[in-house]
């Protein structure tokens, strides 16, 4: 697999030749990261913290919360990872202070151990001094407390001269089964595919920003087909994971897709097909995986109306099975209903008077807290949720923008106490003046 990779150093993307020379500027890293999270994960190292030269922490606190970042460059005590952990790296990356008594103090998941090597010994301090340790002596001895290791060959580093295959499995079974990652030299997608198929990932920075390898090209390396045609079968599901449809990708679709962040997709009868193009039902790509078997793609994407399926339906199951159960079928009726709900309705009321969507919240969540029964825990906590989903739409935003939120706390390492602001018994009762309907809002008006 990729994982392409941002180097920063003065708040700018750059990259550097054995770590000393700096050959190329990208500039600003944020387009580049929306481009490179196609492929998943991305790591973003700042130079300057590692060097000792000055700090891109900002920037990178910046970039941490628009997609899933290896943030490494510069953490070398407990605070500083605890920092970046709570941030919403997905993981960290520690070089010099990568040490048992450090990392066992850490969640071992979202640890990586950098390795950075020439000549097969370890060099530190921004690659610019050696030691006389050997990288496999590293490698054997941090498995344990690791869940993957970033191993850079210096010597090849920024300089487009090749994987060093040899080297590369040396270091894969020092490793001990701990995923390696290897950095330094990469230049092709066969490369890439030779380093998934030896059970390791490429990081890839020089190659993608000077164009010797594509992104898509990097991403497709290690698949394979066993159709007549070549085709990749392409499951297509949308941010909640539902499936919206099988469609099927080639090399040529793919580069169109990661190119224009777009559902681009190999028909077998039109040739080249953008979703969307003809009807307005185009799709954000948001994710490009592969399988577990190497031939399989999923695109997740962000779908338009009215939908994936020819028929104008959500999914080609039909519409309930394109928005699943529950929640997400609620909010696409409340979004449908934004704009359209008839005057004089209670939808249309919620979304044009914030203070009776406000007393409703309010009242609702009151409710909840006094139900004891659990069938009434239940109605009471669909009721808060409908006015919830009410208020998120009324801004704009999505279960999606939730559930997001609520995968970045689950990031933090450091727990608030969550004590309440009020002690129960004193929390502000409902006013009477601010009720509602007297039945639950989902009786009063079925969202269906």
């Amino acid at each position: 697999m990729i994982i392409p990779s941002i180097d920063l150093m003065g708040g700018s993307t750059v990259q550097l030749v054995g770590g000393r020379e700096r050959a190329l500027d990208a500039g600003d890293p944020r387009p580049i990261l929306d481009q490179f999270s196609l492929a998943g994960e991305v790591a973003v190292i700042d130079l300057d913290a590692a060097i000792g030269t000055g700090s891109n922490r900002e920037l990178i606190e910046s970039l941490v919360s628009r997609a899933p970042c290896r943030v490494g460059g510069g953490i070398r005590d407990y605070e500083t990872a605890i920092r970046w952990l709570d941030a919403g790296a997905a993981k960290i990356i520690l070089g010099t202070a990568a040490k048992p008594e450090l990392l066992s103090r850490l969640p071992r998941e979202r640890l990586i151990a950098a390795v950075d090597c020439f000549d097969g010994r370890v060099v530190v301090k921004g690659w610019r001094e050696g030691t006389e340790e050997r990288a496999s002596e590293v490698l054997r001895r941090l498995a344990p407390l690791v869940s993957g290791f970033l191993v850079t060959f210096v010597e090849r580093e920024g300089r487009m001269v090749g994987l060093d295959v040899t080297q590369a499995k040396s270091v894969i079974e020092s490793a001990g089964g701990v995923r390696v990652t290897i950095a330094g030299g990469v230049t092709n997608a066969e490369e890439v595919a030779t380093l998934d198929r030896l059970g390791a990932d490429a990081q890839v920075g020089m190659a993608i920003y000077t164009g010797r390898m594509s992104l898509a090209d990097a991403i497709a390396a290690p698949l394979s087909s066993d159709r007549p045609d070549g085709l990749w079968p392409t499951v297509v599901v949308n941010e909640h994971g539902v499936a919206l449809g099988l469609a099927y990708s080639d090399l040529a679709s793919l580069r169109e897709a990661i190119r224009f962040r777009r559902g681009v997709y190999r028909s077998r009868t039109r040739g080249l097909w953008i979703k969307g193009e003809s009807s307005g039902a185009t799709q954000d790509l948001l994710r490009v995986d592969l399988d577990c078997d190497r031939d399989t793609l999923r695109f997740v994407v962000r779908q338009r109306p009215p939908g994936f399926c020819h028929n104008s339906t959500t999914t080609c199951w039909g519409d309930s099975a394109g928005v699943g159960p529950g929640l997400p079928a609620l909010e696409r009726t409340l979004v449908a209903r934004k704009h359209a709900a008839p005057d004089g309705s209670y939808t249309h009321r919620l979304f044009t008077n914030p203070d009776l969507l406000a007393a409703k919240i309010a009242e609702e969540a009151q409710e909840l807290v006094e139900a004891r029964d659990p069938d009434h825990v239940v109605a009471e906590a669909a009721d808060l949720l409908y006015f919830t989903l009410a208020k998120l739409v009324a801004s704009g935003r999505s279960l999606s923008d939730v559930a997001a939120e609520l995968d970045k706390r689950a990031l933090k390492v450091t727990r608030r106490p969550g004590n309440a602001k009020l002690p129960v018994s004193t929390a502000p009762g409902r006013s009477p003046s601010s009720q509602g309907p007297s039945t639950s809002a989902l009786s009063t008006e079925s969202p269906s």
